[in-house]
């Protein structure tokens, strides 16, 4: 059995997550699924005596049926938020990821047959120009891939009401 790390102390949930930015022909490939009502980045938590990069691999591979390579480490993501309807209704999250931007394919195409806790999983490309229309997290992710994106970046996200 595989432990995330992570952990639950009251209300207060933690959890390490490695992500990947994929990007193809302009778009950027983001998760959804039948319950949740916005699109998120490809990853999921570290299991524990797994590195960040070992993970995002098996995530990638998990979620999109594709073996991507990782280019590089491209984000330190602090990110603090409230989940009001997921799985940690009413809990106080406190997520650290690193997010990894993988070597593009040169196509689209995916075997995508992910689920997560029974549900399906759907992937979606969406423009980078466009990801301001869309409920998409992470939200830095649009000002991010049209900055030139170079170098590590530690972005510190907030989102507690």
């Amino acid at each position: 059995m595989e432990y995330n790390c992570g952990f639950i102390e009251g209300n207060k949930w933690f959890r390490y997550r490695a992500a990947a930015i994929i990007v193809e022909e302009g778009c950027v490939l983001f998760a959804g699924n039948e319950i949740e009502d916005y699109f998120y980045s490809i990853g999921g938590a570290v299991h524990m005596g797994e590195t960040a990069e070992t993970a995002v691999k098996r995530e990638v591979l998990e979620e999109t049926g594709v073996e991507y390579e990782i280019d590089y480490l491209a984000v330190i993501h602090e990110n603090f938020f409230n989940d009001d309807k997921g799985s940690h209704k009413g809990m106080d999250c406190h997520e650290i990821a690193m997010y990894f931007m993988m070597k593009p394919r040169g196509t689209r195409e995916l075997n995508s047959e992910s689920y997560v806790m029974g549900v399906k999983e759907t992937m979606h490309w969406i423009p980078v120009e466009d990801i301001n229309k869309y409920k998409a997290f992470p939200s830095f992710m649009k000002e991010y891939l049209q900055s030139g994106y170079n170098g590590i970046k530690h972005i510190i996200t907030d989102q507690r009401v």
